[in-house]
Order: structure tokens, then C-alpha cells, then sequence
């Protein structure tokens, strides 16, 4: 008997997501802007709960292995955690990625930030995240060497991603609201794919008259703009309007 092929379930492009395995936020938001109307596929990769710069770099010997589990023909992929793309290298992930899928185009939460934080004119920013000094550093340097300036920080300075996923929005707002009454900034940066923030962007935005970015709403803007698809409209705040 002969069947009818279709595009699969949620139709339309098919997205791949490296997600950590301790991360229980960005598969949930990630589902808020695909919508039924791509197809967002995940695999998860082995992560250390305790956040350093030596445990992150660990990720990278499983990265192939894991994008290897992701079905081929991908328009799109993309690796879930910010501080691991800044340890390990962003061209780095999407080298270990690309020897799973070959020419398949690769982001990361910090690209896409960038990227984002570009779009909106933004240069002088706020940054609001859980991580620890010894983590943070690296971000803010990485982040200066593509023009973007790291006037004001709020950190929650926590070292075990698991607990990243219990903090509040409602604590989220109160450091991005405090974050982004600093003298001179220009947009704030929620940082952390772990880190629950799309509840509260919208009312943020509109109490600081700023853009407000997360790691997850920009790894999805431009995770859709690989992919082949219009981003406006899609999530919740400034830069998904562009």
C-alpha cells in the first residue's frame, strides 16, 4: 500500500537543540516560540551540575556523540548553554556538531546574544545571571571582544545548575528591574538557558523603556533564522518585533 508523505510532526522546518541534562527551562521556553509550527527536536547532553569553567569544558567530548542522535537533514542547530559556548568555543561546538550533520548551520546562546544585542543597537548592557565570578569573567571578556560592554552585573552566584532551575521569575525581574536602572545601559542580558525569564521580558521592557535579551530568547531567534524562518513574532519582547 502506498502512503502520503508529510513534512512530520509540526510541519515545517526542523530544528535540532543540544540541551544540557540538567537544564528543565529551555525545552519548555524553546516550546513557547516554536508553537506547533516547526518541528523542534532535542537531544540532551552529559553536564556536571557544579558550573565551573573546567566542568563546562567537559561537554565538549560528548558533543558529536550526542548531535549524532539528532535526525539528519536538519535546517538548523543549536547548542544550549552560554557559558559552555564561551568555554569551549564557539567555533569549536559547531565544529564537533558539523561532524554529525556536515553544513548544517550551528548557534549557540552567546552568538545569538550578540547577534541580538547587535540588531537592537545595543553596546552598553546590564547582565543578570546565577553564575559565579570565576565564570562571569570569561563571559564579560568574550562579550567585550565583539563590542558589547558589561556596565552593570547582578549574579545569584550559584554554582549548581540544578537550583538554576528553581529560581523565580519573580527574583529574575527583581535583579533585571535593578540591573537595568544602572547609569548608561542600554539593554539588559539574562543569562542561562537554566534561568525561567519569558514571563516577565515583556514587563521589564516596558518598566525600563529597554531591551531585555535571555540566553533562550535569543538562541531561539536565531535558531529560526538559520532555519529559514521569519523571527518576528514568534517570542516575547523588542527583538523578536525586528
Amino acid at each position: 500500500m502506498r502512503c502520503d508523505l508529510d513534512a512530520g510532526a509540526g510541519g515545517g522546518a526542523r530544528l535540532g537543540l543540544i540541551v544540557l541534562s540538567t537544564d528543565e527551562s529551555l525545552e519548555h521556553e524553546m516550546g513557547q516560540i516554536a508553537q506547533g509550527r516547526v518541528n523542534m527536536l532535542h537531544s540532551r547532553i552529559p553536564s556536571i551540575p557544579e558550573v565551573t569553567p573546567e566542568t563546562l569544558r567537559v561537554m565538549a567530548g560528548h558533543m558529536t556523540g550526542v548531535a549524532e542522535l539528532l535526525p539528519q537533514g536538519l535546517a538548523a542547530l543549536g547548542y544550549g548553554c552560554t557559558s559552555g559556548s564561551v568555554m569551549i568555543g564557539g567555533d569549536e561546538v559547531a565544529r564537533l556538531i558539523q561532524l554529525a550533520h556536515p553544513g548544517v548551520p550551528v548557534t549557540n546562546p552567546m552568538q545569538a546574544v550578540i547577534k541580538g544585542l547587535k540588531a537592537l543597537g545595543a553596546q552598553r548592557i546590564a547582565l543578570v545571571s546565577p553564575y559565579l565570578p570565576s565564570v562571569t569573567a570569561p563571559m564579560r571578556a568574550h562579550m567585550a571582544d565583539h563590542g558589547i560592554e558589561v556596565i552593570h552585573e547582578i549574579s545569584f552566584g550559584e554554582g549548581d545548575d540544578r537550583r538554576v532551575a528553581r529560581i523565580s521569575e519573580a527574583s529574575t525581574r527583581a535583579a533585571m528591574l535593578k540591573a537595568g536602572r544602572a547609569k548608561g545601559v542600554e539593554a539588559v542580558f539574562s543569562s542561562c538557558t537554566n534561568l525561567r525569564s519569558f514571563g516577565v521580558i515583556e514587563a521589564v521592557e516596558a518598566a525600563l523603556d529597554l531591551p531585555v535579551i535571555s540566553s533562550n530568547l535569543a538562541l531561539g531567534w536565531d535558531l529560526m533564522r538559520l532555519g529559514g524562518q521569519a523571527a518576528r513574532g514568534w517570542g516575547p519582547g523588542r527583538l523578536f518585533q525586528l
